[in-house]
C-alpha cells in the first residue's frame, strides 16, 4: 500500500470533526435567523451566505467520511449504515413538527385545533409527502403564519436530499475495483461535476430549468471534493503545511472564478477544514456524541415556533441565543434516543 509523502493519516478516533460539525449546524441556525426576523440573508461572500458556506464544509466532510465508508464496507453493509444514519432522526423530526410545533402554532392561529387535520397541508400528508428525503411540502396545515418567514417549518431538510444522492454516486463508483485503485476516476469525477456547474446555464435548457438538478450540480462538487482528499490521504496526508498552501489556493479559487471558483475550491477547502479537525481541541463530551444533525434538522423549526410566539421582535442575536439554547435539549435528545441507538442496531446486524 502507498505510504504517506508527508502528514499523518487522520486519527478517526481523536478529531474534533464532531465539534466542527455542530460548529457548522449552529452556523446555519445564526444564518437562518436573518431570514426567519425578516432582516435579510445576513453575511455571506462570493455569492453564498454564512449558511451555504456550513453546507458546504458539511458537504467536503461527508465526502472524505462516506468515500471512506464505501471503500471499506460491502455495498449492503454501507447502504444499511447511510440509511440507519441519516433516515430515522429524520422521521422522527417530521412527526415532531407535524405532531406538536404545528397545532401549537395552529391552535394560536385559529384558538382552536378544529379543521387541523383537514386543511391542505394536512399533517399525516406533511409526513408522507416528505418521507423519502425529497421535501415536497414545507407547510404544515398553513403554518406557520403571521411571521416574517411564513409557510415554511424546516427550510434545512431539502439538503438531506443531494446528500444521500451523493452517497448513492459514491455507492455506485465504489462498485468499480480500479475506483479504489487509483484516485483518478474520483479526481475525474470531481473535476465533471465543476465542469457540470460552471456551464449550468448552458445545460439548463436542455434540463428544462430542473431545480433539483441545479442544486445537486452546485452541492456535488463540495461532497466529491471530500471524496477527492480521501482517495489521495494515502499520498497525501494532513500538515499545516499543507493547510496553508490548500488555503491559498482556496482563496485564489473562490476569487479567481467568477461562478464556480466555490466548487473547484471544494477540495482544498475540505482539506484544510480536515486539517483543523486534527489540532482543535473538542470537549470530550461532543467527541463522543454527534449531535449535529440533530442541531441541523431541529434549528429551524425550533426558530419558526419561537417566531410564532413573536420572538423575531427581539433581534437576530437575541433571537439566535434562544434559538440555541432552544435547539439543544432536541438535538441530544435526538441523538440518544434515535441516532445513536439505531446505529448501534445497523452494526450489530450487518
Amino acid at each position: 500500500m502507498p505510504v504517506l509523502r508527508f502528514g499523518k493519516a487522520l486519527d478517526p478516533r481523536n478529531n474534533s470533526l464532531n465539534f466542527i460539525r455542530l460548529i457548522l449546524a449552529l452556523m446555519v441556525l445564526f444564518a437562518h435567523s436573518f431570514h426567519i426576523v425578516g432582516a435579510g440573508n445576513g453575511p455571506g461572500f462570493r455569492g453564498e451566505n454564512l449558511g451555504g458556506w456550513a453546507v458546504a464544509g458539511f458537504f467536503g466532510i461527508s465526502g472524505y467520511l462516506i468515500t471512506g465508508s464505501r471503500f471499506n464496507n460491502r455495498l449492503g453493509t454501507y447502504l444499511i449504515h447511510r440509511v440507519a444514519r441519516i433516515i430515522p432522526a429524520f422521521l422522527v423530526c417530521l412527526v415532531v413538527m407535524a405532531a406538536v410545533f404545528a397545532p401549537i402554532a395552529y391552535f394560536l392561529q385559529h384558538a382552536s385545533l378544529h379543521g387541523f387535520f383537514q386543511t391542505p397541508t394536512t399533517p399525516l400528508n406533511s409526513i408522507f409527502a416528505n418521507m423519502f428525503l425529497k421535501i415536497n411540502s414545507y407547510d404544515i396545515a398553513g403554518t406557520p403564519a403571521g411571521v416574517p418567514y411564513p409557510g415554511a417549518w424546516n427550510g434545512s431538510l431539502w439538503t438531506l436530499y443531494f446528500e444521500f444522492l451523493c452517497y448513492l454516486l459514491v455507492a455506485v463508483l465504489g462498485t468499480f475495483a480500479f475506483v479504489k485503485k487509483t484516485p483518478w476516476p474520483m479526481l475525474a469525477a470531481f473535476l465533471l461535476s465543476v465542469a457540470v456547474w460552471a456551464n449550468i446555464d448552458r445545460l439548463n435548457p436542455y434540463m428544462q430549468g430542473n431545480l433539483d438538478f441545479n442544486l445537486l450540480a452546485r452541492l456535488a462538487p463540495f461532497f466529491l471534493g471530500g471524496a477527492v482528499v480521501k482517495v489521495l490521504s494515502k499520498r497525501v496526508g494532513l500538515s499545516w503545511q499543507g493547510a496553508a498552501v490548500a488555503l491559498v489556493i482556496s482563496a485564489a479559487m473562490v476569487f479567481g472564478f467568477d461562478g464556480f471558483g466555490n466548487q473547484l475550491a471544494a477540495p482544498f477547502l475540505a482539506y484544510t477544514i480536515l486539517w483543523v479537525s486534527t489540532w482543535l481541541p473538542s470537549p470530550k463530551i461532543v467527541m463522543n456524541n454527534d449531535v449535529s444533525y440533530g442541531a441541523y434538522i431541529y434549528a429551524f423549526p425550533v426558530q419558526q415556533l419561537l417566531a410564532v410566539f413573536g420572538a423575531y421582535h427581539w433581534g437576530v442575536w437575541w433571537f439566535t441565543l434562544a434559538a440555541l439554547v432552544a435547539t439543544m435539549p432536541l438535538a441530544i435528545a435526538s441523538w440518544l434516543a434515535v441516532e445513536q441507538p439505531v446505529m448501534r442496531l445497523a452494526r450489530r446486524r450487518v
